[in-house]
This record gives C-alpha cells, sequence and structure tokens, in this order.
C-alpha cells in the first residue's frame, strides 16, 4: 500500500462518509452541483492508494458521459501528480 494519505480535508463530512465506507457497493445520490463526481473521485483514488486496491478490479459508473469524462480526465491529472 502507498505511503501517499488521501487528502479528504475539502470533502463535507457526508462526502467523506462515502470515500471511506468499507460498503462494497456505495450509491452517492445527491442534486446537481453537490460534488457527486468530485466524492466518486476521490473515492477511487482513496481506494486505489490507500486500500491497494487494482484498478482494473473497480467499476465506477456515472449517469451522464459529461459526467465519465470529467472523471476520466480528473483521474488523468490525479495520475500525473503521484508520479
Amino acid at each position: 500500500m502507498s505511503e501517499i494519505q488521501t487528502d479528504l480535508s475539502r470533502l463535507n463530512e457526508k462526502q467523506r462518509q462515502a470515500v471511506v465506507s468499507e460498503c462494497k457497493r456505495l450509491l452517492v445520490l445527491a442534486g446537481a452541483g453537490s460534488g457527486k463526481t468530485k466524492t466518486l473521485l476521490q473515492k477511487l483514488i482513496y481506494l486505489i492508494e490507500e486500500k491497494g486496491i487494482n484498478p482494473s478490479n473497480i467499476l465506477a459508473i456515472t449517469f451522464t458521459r459529461n459526467a465519465a469524462n470529467e472523471m476520466l480526465d480528473r483521474l488523468i491529472i490525479s495520475a500525473d501528480t503521484f508520479c
């Protein structure tokens, strides 16, 4: 596992709970602009960096192409900061 600590300081309490949840399945349901994509992205980073999960073993689903593209872009940028 990585020694890098996932930065959860920019998340509110509910978002933090979703990120560190040990549930195998997690539904993030909230209104527009509430930070769902940010929360899901932080969850992915947390699983990979903190829990040592292989990225190919993670399934993340979003319901819009725009959100999916945004998540991919942010993950690429995040991966560049860890190298």
